[in-house]
């Protein structure tokens, strides 16, 4: 059996997304840029998709940019209300536990003059909506926080955290990768003034994304040009792939009463099944507030990629972390955040990813199998 629980990663794209990028590919391949009928026809999908994404957040659609996914639109929103903003001040607040997009990007305006405050996370990667207040200065314009932490799972209090920052005229920026489709997100209920995502995330193609921009929000161009995206962010539009996002979106919000409570029945079976029977066992994030679909354990006395290859030889595909990350060879950030009592000297951290496509036995599979790959490795570990 193979079962691809790594969707946190990555999703398998929609039959219907694959169609409607065919479409755009072979027959409605005009520039949108372009004025005859090619190019209208083009334009259609790209309005369409703008509309839908508009819909599933609640917002309009002329505050939907399209970008090339959520690592840009998390640098485009950063760097472009740093820049924007710099007479106001030059005080950013992000949480230590962000994706290197954001973090990574404020490590580089540091080294620019500005200055950043990386909120700390309890144990189950909450922040402190005290700590947040008690870190804004007369020169603080921006605070990027993500809805939900795309390692362990934990939600953000992101509606507080707008409250909080439009009583005190900062504007408010949210990672939501990894929330969209898994939760509700109202931009205007939580008070969002910018909002990050990819469309690979809920079965979308690769390479495409949005970043919805409030309409009384001014930030920096981010890429000069056309005068495409409100002259905003150039470049020829990806209309296959903006249609196959908008196609995403419309299944998404349609499915997501139904495949909330399906991805989350089997997740509670899965870390119930686990903690009971493997000894030794950390569930990483919050039980309560955490995604539908996300289940991170460390296990004491393991080496990660040793877990990862001995069940990928069982045909589970899972991660050791952030897929962005997977390749740096370097500890998990957001695990080293939790602090001390929840992590082992030596132990691997993985995380299991559902999808609406995932079955209960394909679940009950993958426990089977981790239990018996966490005791073989233990009784060859000299760590446990």
């Amino acid at each position: 059996m193979r079962v691809y629980l790594d969707n946190a990663a990555t999703t398998r794209p929609y039959n219907e997304v694959i169609d409607i990028i065919n479409e755009y590919n072979t027959e409605h391949y005009g520039n949108a840029s372009s004025l005859h009928s090619f190019g209208r026809e083009a334009r259609k999908g790209i309005e369409w998709a703008r509309e839908e994404i508009a819909n599933l957040i609640n917002a309009s659609a002329r505050e939907i940019l399209f970008t090339s996914g959520a690592t840009e639109s998390d640098n485009w929103a950063i760097r472009g209300a740093a820049y924007h903003n710099i007479e106001k001040g030059k005080h950013i607040i992000t949480s230590a536990i962000e994706h290197h997009a954001v973090l990574h990007t404020c490590k580089q305006l540091e080294k620019e003059g500005f200055e950043v405050t990386y909120l700390p996370v309890d144990s189950e990667g909450n922040i402190n909506l005290r700590d947040l207040k008690d870190a804004i200065r007369e020169d603080t314009t921006l605070i990027s926080i993500m809805a939900a932490n795309n390692e362990i799972g934990t939600i953000e209090p992101i509606k507080e955290i707008g409250e909080i920052a439009r009583k005190k005229g900062i504007l408010f920026h949210t990672d939501a990768v990894q929330a969209i489709g898994k939760m509700d997100i109202d931009v205007e209920k939580m008070n969002i003034d910018m909002l990050s995502m990819s469309a690979h995330k809920i079965h979308g193609p690769k390479g495409i994304g949005f970043l919805y921009i409030n309409k009384k929000v001014r930030i920096d161009v981010f890429m000069q040009g056309g005068g495409q995206e409100r002259a905003l962010r150039a470049g020829t539009y990806n209309a296959p792939c903006i249609a196959g996002m908008g196609k995403a979106v419309e299944i998404t919000k349609a499915n997501m009463e139904k495949n909330i409570p399906y991805m989350k029945e089997l997740r509670d079976y899965f870390i119930d099944e686990i903690l009971k029977d493997v000894p030794d066992t950390i569930l990483n994030g919050s039980r309560e507030k955490r995604l539908c679909n996300n289940i991170n354990f460390t296990f004491k006395g393991i080496e990660g990629e040793a877990l990862l290859y001995a069940l990928d030889l069982k045909g589970i595909a899972c991660s050791t972390g952030s897929a962005c990350t997977a390749d740096s060879g370097s500890e998990s950030h957001v695990i080293d955040a939790l602090g001390d009592n929840n992590k082992f000297e030596i132990g691997a951290s993985v995380r299991f990813s559902l999808s609406e496509f995932n079955t209960k036995e394909e679940v009950n599979y993958t426990i089977a199998v981790l239990k018996d790959t966490i005791n073989k490795l233990r009784k060859l570990s000299p760590f446990y």
